[in-house]
């Protein structure tokens, strides 16, 4: 299992915030490792939502279907993925501050199959997949903003 935390402070109200990244639909906006996503339930978002995505991880393209599992507006939200080689469970809390909006992200990957055996290597990689992602979260916010 590798676990991922991050956390960002952004220039944006608590419920816009929440309503961008709380919307995975959104994800393709801020997430280099994802190519596509599209909610595939409709609106309105909520628990039970799902959406599939395509995932880069080097130069594979590899399938994701995510689902709301909690959704605590503006305040919470958590998703279960799964794909062929990995399971994920992304869990997003959001706070208000002075400036703005504080964006806690963490996620709990889990290898499956014979990927399980790589997966201690696979850590680093997982980490600046993670930190580009947050990356790209500052750059939507600021051009959201801007």
């Amino acid at each position: 299992m590798v676990v991922l935390r991050e956390e960002l402070e952004v220039d944006a109200p608590l419920e816009d915030a929440f309503a961008f990244v709380g919307d995975f639909a959104n994800s393709v906006e801020w997430d280099p490792g994802v190519a596509e996503s599209r909610n595939v339930t409709g609106e309105p978002v909520g628990v039970g939502t799902r959406y599939d995505l395509t995932v880069v991880f080097g130069d594979r393209r590899l399938p994701m279907t995510y689902e709301v599992t909690v959704f605590d507006a503006p305040n919470r939200v958590v998703l279960r993925g799964t794909g062929s080689t990995v399971d994920a469970v992304d869990d997003i809390r959001f706070e208000p501050t002075p400036r703005g909006t504080r964006i806690r992200y963490m996620a709990d990957l889990r290898l499956k199959g014979l990927f399980r055996v790589v997966e201690p290597l696979m850590r680093g990689r997982f980490k600046d997949t993670g930190d580009r992602a947050m990356a790209g979260m500052k750059r939507a916010f600021e051009a959201r903003t801007g």
